[in-house]
């Protein structure tokens, strides 16, 4: 009698379950597809993202087409499919690299943090005196431009003053000013990546010569610079 109760249960068990309407299906597609999009859209607005060199301005730091994670965790939140942002908890602090949105209408940038709120900055023959002492800055792609001086300044409260460490072929603060805390989006990882192309393939928009320089590189694997892939800049 067990036996036969054994085999009618397992019987029961192994009942192909009855086949949901197409209805229902797709809307459990949907909803499935719905959670993940919404994880993307969390990981992407609050934890990290990937970001790619379009320029030299941080050389030899960062190169032109070295893809980075960004750690966003602490420094910046976006609200979902908007423009919106929420700043954080976190500050960057003096010499940290950081990803942010320049105080002017265009792509973000990644640049050096030089001076941060409360500092006395002024450029000595292209030297950076912080607070009355000369800055350490063994990052520098070149020696100090001596036709590079600045007056003086005191950075406000709640502003960073950014500059890249290819200070020669650097758009930043030297020329667009402070850089305001809640512009601040996040600070690199690493480099997952790093593809020897034209600097046009990497500018924003430019997908057809960035997917070239990806076949190329899986064409062409030397064009992958190996060394600096998981390394933290």
């Amino acid at each position: 009698m067990k036996a036969k109760e054994k085999k009618a249960k397992k019987a029961e068990a192994e009942k192909p379950e009855p086949k949901l309407p197409l209805k229902k299906r797709v809307w459990r597609e949907i909803v499935a597809w719905g959670w993940v999009i919404v994880a993307f859209l969390f990981i992407q607005g609050t934890l990290v993202q990937a970001r790619v060199i379009p320029s030299g301005s941080m050389e030899e730091t960062l190169l032109i087409g070295d893809h980075l994670l960004v750690s966003r965790w602490g420094y910046d939140a976006q609200v979902p499919l908007t423009s919106l942002h929420v700043k954080l908890w976190k500050d960057p602090a003096r010499q940290q690299v950081m990803v942010f949105r320049p105080p002017y209408a265009g792509h973000d940038l990644i640049k050096r943090v030089i001076a941060v709120p409360g500092d006395r900055l002024e450029i000595r023959q292209g030297v950076v005196w912080i607070n009355g002492k000369p800055l350490v800055e063994p990052y520098l792609a070149a020696p100090p431009n001596p036709m590079d001086n600045s007056a003086p300044q005191v950075i406000p409260r709640g502003h960073y003053f950014m500059m890249g460490d290819n200070r020669a072929n650097s758009y930043d603060s030297r020329f667009w000013g402070v850089v305001p805390r809640e512009n601040i989006i996040g600070t690199p990882m690493f480099i997952y990546m790093s593809v020897e192309a034209p600097e046009e393939a990497w500018q924003p928009g430019n997908l057809q010569k960035r997917f070239l320089a990806y076949a190329n590189a899986l064409l062409r694997p030397r064009l992958v610079r190996w060394t600096r892939l998981f390394t933290a800049p």
